[in-house]
This record gives C-alpha cells, sequence and structure tokens, in this order.
C-alpha cells in the first residue's frame, strides 16, 4: 500500500501577498496584482507590465551581509519556507528523513544580468565571487536545508513553467517510497529582470496591454493577447499521514495522485489537442483513484495565451467530456502574473485553501466570451462551493505536462 502524504504547513509571498492569507484574500477578492514595472526602466519594451512583489525590502527578512550573498528568487523562497515550517508548527523532527525538493524555471536571472555587465563593462577580474553561488538552480533548496537544518533528499527541478509541480509531485514519491517522512516543497521565481522580460518580448509570448495593467492578464478571454511576468514563491510541508498523527499536526488536505507526460511536439507551442495535457490529468487521477466526475474544482494553468487557453480547454474537455461544464475552472495567474517555476507552488495553495474554505478563487478580466474556451472559469466573482477534489494543471515550454491532484483529508 502507498503511504498517505498530506499538507501541514503553507508559506507564500507574491504580487498579491506577502504570505497565504494576504494571498489568499486577495485572490477571493479578484485583486490583481500587476502593474508598470518599476524594477528597470521599461520604456524600450513592447510589455511594460508584470506582477512584481510590493514594498518589498530585503531588510525586514535578511542582514544587509546576507542579502549581498543571495539572489531575490531565494531570498522570496526562504521566506515562504520560514512561513510554511511556523505554519507546521514543529517541536522537532528528524533531520536526515526531513528534505525539500524545489522547482524554478530560471534561477538567479537578476544574479546573472548584474554579473554579465560587470565582466562587458569591467573585465573578468570585477565578477562577484557570489556569482556563482547566487545564481545557480538549485541554491535556493540548498539554503533551506542550511537554515532549517534538512539533512534528507536535497534537489530541484527545472521544467519551464512545470517545476514546482514536478517537485511537488518528486515529493509525493519520495515520502511514499520511504526515502523521506517531511519535505518542504514548491518553487519560487524571480524574472522580472530586462533580459527575461525582454527575451519574452522577442517571443511576443507577453501582454502589451501597457495603458490597462490590471485587466492585461486575461485567461480564456477572447481578448487575451500574452501572459505577464510575476514573482514570487510558494513553498508547503508535505507529511506522511501517520507521521503526521503522531505529533498531532494540524492537516489541510491530501495529496493524492500526480501525473506527468510529455508532448513530443513544439519547443514552446502546446500541442493542438491538448493530448499531452489530457494524458497527465488521467494519470494524475489514476494515481489517485479518483474518477473525473469526483473533480469539483481545477486551478488551470491559463497563462492568458491564445494558444495555452483553447489548448487547454481541449485538454480538460477530453478527460472530463460533458462534466467539463459543471467543474469550476480558475486562474490564478489572472491576479498574480505568471510566476513561471514558482505558479504550480502557489496554485496548489490556492486548491487547497479552496478545500480548506469552500470557496473557489475567480478569473479575472473574463468579459469577452471565445467559442473555443466556452466553460464555466469562474468569471470575476468567487463562487462558494464545497471542494473535496482538486487538480492543478501546469504545462510548461518544451512541453512538459504536470498535473497534481489534491483532496479533502478523511
Amino acid at each position: 500500500m502507498k503511504r498517505r502524504i498530506v499538507v501541514t504547513g503553507l508559506g507564500a509571498i507574491n504580487a498579491i501577498g506577502h504570505n497565504v492569507a494576504e494571498t489568499w484574500e486577495s485572490l477571493v477578492n479578484g485583486k490583481s496584482g500587476i502593474a508598470l514595472i518599476t524594477r528597470f526602466d521599461p520604456t524600450e519594451f513592447n510589455s511594460k507590465i508584470a506582477a512584481e512583489i510590493k514594498n518589498y525590502d530585503p531588510l525586514e527578512y535578511f542582514e544587509k551581509k546576507q542579502i549581498k550573498k543571495i539572489d531575490p528568487y531565494t531570498q522570496f523562497c526562504i521566506i515562504a519556507a520560514r512561513e510554511a515550517m511556523t505554519d507546521a508548527a514543529f517541536d522537532s523532527f528528524d533531520p536526515e528523513r526531513f528534505g525539500v525538493i524545489l522547482g524554478s524555471g530560471i534561477g538567479g536571472m537578476l544574479t546573472f544580468e548584474n554579473e554579465v555587465r560587470k565582466l562587458v563593462e569591467k573585465g573578468p577580474r570585477r565578477i562577484s565571487p557570489f556569482f556563482i553561488p547566487k545564481m545557480i538552480t538549485n541554491i535556493a533548496a540548498a539554503h533551506l536545508s542550511i537554515e532549517h537544518n534538512l539533512k534528507g533528499v536535497n534537489f530541484n527541478t527545472v521544467t519551464a513553467c512545470a517545476s514546482a509541480n514536478h517537485a511537488i509531485g518528486s515529493a509525493l514519491r519520495a515520502i511514499q517510497y520511504g526515502d523521506a517522512d517531511i519535505i518542504l516543497t514548491g518553487g519560487c521565481e524571480a524574472a522580472v529582470t530586462p533580459m527575461a522580460v525582454g527575451g519574452f518580448c522577442a517571443m511576443k509570448a507577453l501582454s502589451t496591454n501597457n495603458d490597462d495593467p490590471v485587466r492585461s492578464s486575461r485567461p480564456f478571454d477572447a481578448m487575451r493577447d500574452g501572459f505577464v511576468m510575476g514573482e514570487g514563491a510558494g513553498v508547503l510541508v508535505f507529511e506522511e499521514l501517520e507521521h503526521a498523527r503522531a505529533r498531532g499536526a494540524r492537516i489541510y488536505c491530501e495529496v493524492a495522485g500526480f501525473g506527468a507526460t510529455a508532448d513530443a511536439y513544439h519547443i514552446t507551442a502546446p500541442v493542438e489537442s491538448g493530448e499531452g495535457g489530457a494524458r497527465a490529468m488521467n494519470m494524475a487521477l489514476k494515481d489517485a483513484g479518483v474518477e473525473p466526475a469526483e473533480v469539483n474544482y481545477i486551478n488551470a494553468h491559463g497563462t492568458s495565451t491564445p494558444l495555452n487557453d483553447k489548448t487547454e480547454t481541449a485538454s480538460i474537455k477530453t478527460v472530463f467530456g460533458e462534466y467539463a461544464h459543471s467543474v469550476l475552472i480558475s486562474s490564478t495567474k489572472s491576479m498574480t502574473g505568471h510566476t513561471l517555476g514558482a505558479a504550480a507552488a502557489i496554485e496548489a495553495i490556492a486548491c487547497i485553501k479552496a478545500i480548506q474554505t469552500g470557496v473557489v478563487h475567480p478569473t479575472i478580466n473574463y468579459e469577452h466570451p471565445d467559442p473555443e474556451c466556452d466553460l464555466n472559469y469562474v468569471p470575476n466573482k468567487a463562487i462558494e462551493k464545497t471542494v473535496r477534489t482538486a487538480i492543478s494543471n501546469s504545462l510548461g515550454f518544451g512541453g512538459h505536462n504536470a498535473v497534481v491532484c489534491l483532496r479533502a483529508f478523511e
């Protein structure tokens, strides 16, 4: 029999909240975190908007000396992990049975850009000795292990926008197979930088609705014109059920299943039939022992790009058939922007809060129906609904599909 895994701690920081409570309140109230970019001068960029974390001062969380050694993507991860660890309320644990598995699509992009600038302008001797350990994509997981004395399995997944869901699935499997009893998992990203924004602009992937930022991310709407960059982190504490029970932990929900596939089609575009995403959803449901009709809520990948949204809609119809028109679907990215490697973690938290509170947050800015996107995307206003089973979809560049199934704990 599989070991059962439950969630006992949550932590988040993003454009609509510095913690889980603020994030959830903003989601339920349909508050957008998207505005004109302030991290750099966006004048020459086609897309001048992003979902930046507001009023963020690293000195509130870190000593000045420490800030020089950690990229913002790692800072965000540490902050979310501290909240998750506090939320889980451990009196003690076996460090060798406590691991960290995180996702990040890009890692220390700001550090990379800053150090390249030094190389070009001042020569190689001016490159910081902290360049490599600040930039590499696995370093956030290393920092969490050091700060919390976690000596178990420790690694990072890199699958673009699906990174955090692959991390979550890997954490599920590691505990199921007995490699750990507890794992900090999730994702982090801080890619609102000139090169990252410029790169996505060059691909014509970003919204250019610069005159109306809060309405620029409009998943499934007929007028959608691209995604909006976001930043942040989401961290969850996964724990083996009996371990959690033995210490009297508060249990949010059960992590029931995981599925992952590849489109084998294109480096950026999803296969138009959505068959890769459909197979991942079916795998997650089969792994969880759940029938499609038992799913109450789908947190969609929902990027607000023309291709993704119609393809994901097709995937959902393939899996759920006629029931696809009854299940509630919403896109967190309509408010948080697309946080890339952190997205699935923040969206898993949104699923868990839906299960816990009986409220499904809306997809904001849904104003113009698209005949190719004709499902119930919870437009503009939250809905009260008992959620027993939810799935969270992530579909990354390269055709990486990862789906997590979460259900109420019984």
